[in-house]
């Protein structure tokens, strides 16, 4: 774990979006990203709390509580907390083969499942972070 006390020290940040009448207009991405350096402080909010709910899908009186695909998600924020992007790509393609699919309609259940129960330390729009970084980096790091 890169931060211990991130989550206590960091705010919550989600990418802001473009406005719907402007939106309209195109078919064009409408979230705007966080930089990476912004990601990977979000990365760090993860307290790596030893009991990972938030990566393991479970069905619980049926609801689905944790990630339905698994991913390692403790991991994988703190590879981007250290800016190690390569690895976070492998670590992420372990447990999902296409994150710029689904996290476009990913309702982030690994952030309700979070053990902290503090919605506003840890919770960080994953499936954006995931999607946005796969998408732009693909390329740059595995070709």
């Amino acid at each position: 774990m890169g931060k211990p006390t991130g989550f206590l020290e960091i705010e919550r940040q989600v990418s802001t979006e473009i406005e719907p009448l402007k939106r309209i207009k195109n078919f064009n991405e409408f979230h705007k990203p966080l930089s990476r350096d912004e990601q990977s402080c979000q990365g760090a909010r993860c307290m790596d709390c030893g009991v990972p709910f938030c990566q393991n899908g479970k069905v619980i009186q049926g609801m689905v509580s944790g990630c339905p695909l698994n991913n390692l998600i403790p991991e994988w924020n703190d590879l981007i907390f250290h800016k190690n992007y390569k690895a976070a790509l492998k670590r992420l393609l372990k447990t999902n083969n296409f994150p710029e699919f689904t996290s476009r309609v990913c309702p982030a259940l690994c952030e309700a499942a979070c053990t902290c129960g503090c919605g506003r330390w840890l919770k960080w729009k994953l499936c954006y972070c995931k999607r946005k970084w796969k998408c732009h980096h693909w390329n740059s790091l595995c070709f």
